[in-house]
């Protein structure tokens, strides 16, 4: 699975650091639409001088390493992310600070959430008053404290979320906001980051960067000025009246509450040395708390002997069926015949799962003037969700059968070191909390890979038992492992195997190589 054939978009073996105060259309979760790279993990220390595993783009950096389980064999998250709370005065230098550690942890799947993205929406006489620098942006009201509790809390606790992008050249809020999913590290960092006490309930290591008066506004003249279009005299004023009173008043104060205190900002490596260290050793204990290691040996023991579930729905087994299974099945099939017969037989399972999709009543007139009972959907929408990359040759048969059908897109990977999976990629379409997921994977051996799936789903608010995981051929310990993890989830497939081979092989199997190496044949119409 390391790479995607026919696929519109490059692979990206990674995870992030968003800053999340500006740009960006908002249109997908994750879409990391970025050349590819291949970048081998090494330790970083600030003191040395090996390279991070990072690729820096205008708006992102990303970590060339993959998210391992946040989850137990419940599916219930037992970690949640780690929070570091950054705060200091306006051009203290925070940002320069955040993005040392961030370089130097070397841990995946970091978010930078920056607190100016949570100004409020200014009324109208606000907005005059912003326009000739009257209005006070350093005051705690200016700030949307409920939002971004609610926000820190979500995403602390492995939720998606959507984070409001400011545009300080008109004081207000973007149309389109940032979706974020997916932190094991949280940064978190503003003015007024300490102001609040539910705020400061939600983090685990709190910072304070004291940097010089003089310095801060230098460095906020050259910003305001270059990136934010004001003027000299402007920023001068709001300085004098509004910055530097609330940084006396409301700022200064919460130092107090650090944890460490940074002097002279992101020049200070020792201190960013310390930070990481403590940052690292706090990492390693939660993982030894909850680790991933014994759960496909737990779910193998447990459900040795069990019935299937009554999730679990297999195809009717006809003559037509056992036919296209004798097919693909046969280690004698051409690849001709293996992608024609796996192209019918995915379509006659994506129609045996549409079945199972809520409908209601209606009454039609027909051309006769004759009244007609049907049938139609009864939900919001419908999205496909393919498990890459084999799972993606299941998508023309749901788009040949569902018009307009949306397509989200999520690549696992098993690290090979610890033989957990990993996720490193996902584009998911906007308000799919809303529809019914089709989540489609070729084939489902040990459930690894499908439990992470669903878990990403539920993350970002897909109810469970709207969720229908799709595959041509199961194994039983798959099944479990799915099943007793999310016992609302539908589970659909043309055959459930007995058992796996040593190397997690479905046996007696069918052509998976073949799904693998023409993925791009089976994609074809």
């Amino acid at each position: 699975m390391s790479t995607l054939p026919g696929y519109t978009g490059a692979r990206i073996s990674g995870c992030w650091a968003l800053r999340t105060d500006g740009g960006g259309s908002g249109e997908d979760s994750l879409d990391r639409l970025l050349p590819a790279v291949s970048t081998s993990r090494r330790k970083s220390s600030t003191l040395g001088k090996t390279e991070p595993p990072l690729l820096r783009t205008g708006t992102r950096t990303i970590y060339t390493a993959g998210r391992p389980p946040w989850y137990n064999e419940h599916g219930a998250q037992f970690k949640e992310a780690f929070v570091i709370g950054l705060c200091g005065g306006s051009a203290s230098g925070k940002t320069t600070v955040a993005n040392k550690i961030i370089e130097a942890l070397d841990v995946p799947w970091v978010v930078l959430l920056s607190m100016d993205s949570f100004y409020k929406v200014l009324s109208p006489e606000e907005q005059a008053l912003a326009a000739h620098n009257d209005y006070n942006f350093d005051h705690p009201g200016a700030f949307d404290f409920e939002l971004l509790v609610t926000t820190l809390q979500k995403l602390k606790q492995g939720k998606s979320v959507k984070i409001p992008v400011y545009d300080f050249t008109t004081h207000g809020r973007q149309k389109n906001w940032k979706n974020v999913y997916g932190a094991s590290v949280i940064i978190f960092e503003g003015i007024l980051s300490f102001a609040d006490k539910e705020l400061l309930q939600l983090m685990d290591m709190k910072i304070f960067v004291d940097t010089d008066s003089d310095i801060r506004l230098v460095r906020r003249l050259r910003r305001d000025i270059t990136e934010r279009g004001r003027d000299i005299e402007g920023v001068i004023k709001q300085y004098n009246k509004f910055v530097k009173p609330a940084f006396e008043q409301y700022i200064e104060p919460t130092m107090r509450l650090a944890d460490i205190v940074v002097p002279r900002g992101g020049g200070n490596m020792v201190a960013i040395d310390l930070i990481v260290q403590h940052v690292h050793s706090q990492l390693e204990e939660v993982s030894e708390k909850g680790h991933y290691d014994s759960v496909l040996a737990l779910l193998a023991t447990a459900h040795q002997s069990q019935p299937l579930p009554q999730t679990l729905s297999v195809l009717e087994s006809t003559p037509q069926v056992r036919g296209l299974h004798t097919i693909i099945r046969n280690k004698d099939t051409s690849r001709d015949e293996f992608i024609f017969y796996s192209k019918r037989l995915m379509r006659l399972l994506i129609e045996h799962a549409l079945s199972f999709l809520p409908s209601k009543a209606c009454f039609i007139q027909t051309p006769q003037g004759q009244e007609y009972e049907g049938r139609r959907f009864r939900g919001k929408g419908i999205t496909g969700v393919s498990v890459l990359r084999a799972g993606e040759t299941m998508e023309p048969a749901l788009r040949a059968v569902c018009k307009d059908v949306r397509i989200g897109k999520i690549l696992i990977q098993t690290n090979l070191d610890s033989g957990e999976p990993e996720l490193h990629y996902l584009r998911l379409p906007r308000d799919i909390s809303e529809d019914h997921v089709i989540l489609m994977d070729s084939t489902v051996s040990t459930g690894a890979a499908a439990m992470m799936a669903v878990r990403v789903l539920l993350d970002h608010d897909v109810q469970e038992d709207k969720v229908f995981l799709v595959s041509l051929l199961m194994a039983e310990l798959g099944v479990h492992t799915v099943a007793y993890a999310f016992p609302r989830v539908k589970i659909i497939t043309t055959a459930v195997d007995k058992s796996l081979d040593d190397l997690l092989h479905v046996i007696p199997g069918i052509g998976s190589r073949y799904i693998e190496e023409n993925s791009a044949l089976l994609l074809q119409r």
